[in-house]
């Protein structure tokens, strides 16, 4: 029996004041400067509660006070990291990682703890533990290929810079002219580049086009040059969406929506939508990463949390062209109940 579960039996109590100290200084590490009243709305708590817990750790050395608000010390930084792998036994997450990669025949699962769909501050999380998978697995040479939305954009802005210059290339997955350009590929590939310390090229093309204009696109031959280097990727890193929330935006039509639906799409990758069952139910014309081309890259990495993710995680994994998942404890023990209920049918 570890530590933990001697705790969990002696004393729970201290078990959920640890939860709430680690949540009070992931708010501060995110949020800093940051009021007390501000805190106390972020986490739901009574001011009165969170002033106490601010003067622990203020007093303890983890947390600094000014008159602009509470920031994290040197030592709060190490002590909250610490307190992550705890929090991640206490949760049993290293055993929901391996249950979830048997099942679905992965190479590797990374969790984090929480559940995006109700804390935001967990997709932040989300894409600390991506940039930590890629500063890991990138080397020298490599091509990296990524895609757009609202996740990547966050492990983007995750990365800060990078002084370091190393020979990797970073580029979009497809186009994505026309929608807000904080979330295209183009500006997540740029500044996923700077952050690795690597080179980027820009893919100026549309995300969807009438699929009879594909070959005229592909002639230019800067786009060329792009995409091709794209299907070379040794590295592709992307998100996943539910079909609906990617179908609306990407600018579907109401009628078109509601066809997907009904047809039961779950889930979008690259522009193809999937069924639970990992099949392609309806695809858009773009330029970029085709299906076709999944197989040919060594390691592809899919990123997404929150509950309601579950599905459509499931949809895309099952399709095949997954290795590695990294998700959220939400997304991921809906995804273990939906496999259960079924082995269960």
């Amino acid at each position: 029996m570890n530590l933990i579960q001697v705790l969990h039996q002696i004393a729970p109590e201290i078990l959920g004041i640890i939860e709430q100290r680690y949540a009070v200084l992931r708010v501060v590490y995110y949020k800093a400067p940051i009021g007390r009243r501000a805190l106390a709305q972020e986490l739901h708590l009574p001011e009165r509660l969170i002033r106490n817990e601010l003067e622990f750790l203020v007093d303890s050395g983890f947390v600094v006070k000014s008159s602009s608000g509470a920031a994290l010390s040197a030592g709060g930084e190490r002590i909250l990291l610490q307190l992550s792998e705890y929090i991640r036994q206490m949760r049993g997450l290293s055993d929901l990682e391996q249950e979830l990669g048997c099942r679905l025949n992965l190479k590797a699962v990374i969790i984090v703890p929480g559940n995006a769909d109700h804390d935001p501050i967990v997709k932040q999380d989300l894409a600390k533990a991506t940039a930590r998978y890629l500063r890991r697995c990138i080397k020298d040479g490599d091509i990296l290929a990524v895609s757009g939305g609202t996740t990547l954009a966050e492990v983007a802005k995750s990365f800060g810079q990078n002084g370091v210059q190393r020979n990797i290339m970073v580029v979009p997955a497809r186009g994505g002219l026309g929608e807000d350009v904080e979330l295209q590929a183009n500006t997540i590939a740029a500044r996923l580049a700077q952050g690795l310390g690597g080179s980027y090229r820009l893919l100026h093309a549309p995300d969807n086009v009438e699929p009879h204009l594909v070959d005229t696109i592909l002639q230019e031959p800067s786009i060329r040059e792009v995409v091709s280097l794209c299907r070379r990727a040794h590295v592709l890193l992307h998100g996943i969406g539910t079909a609906e929330e990617m179908a609306r935006r990407r600018g579907l039509h109401d009628d078109h929506v509601m066809q997907l639906i009904v047809n039961g799409a779950v889930g979008e990758a690259f522009g193809y939508y999937f069924n639970d069952l990992g099949e392609v139910v309806y695809s858009t014309a773009s330029v970029g990463i085709r299906m076709e081309d999944l197989a040919k890259i060594p390691l592809i990495v899919g990123v997404g949390g929150g509950k309601s993710k579950a599905w459509a995680l499931l949809s895309v994994i099952r399709l095949g062209y997954c290795d590695v998942c990294i998700t959220d404890e939400g997304a991921a023990r809906k995804v273990i109940q939906i496999l259960k209920s079924r082995e269960e049918m």
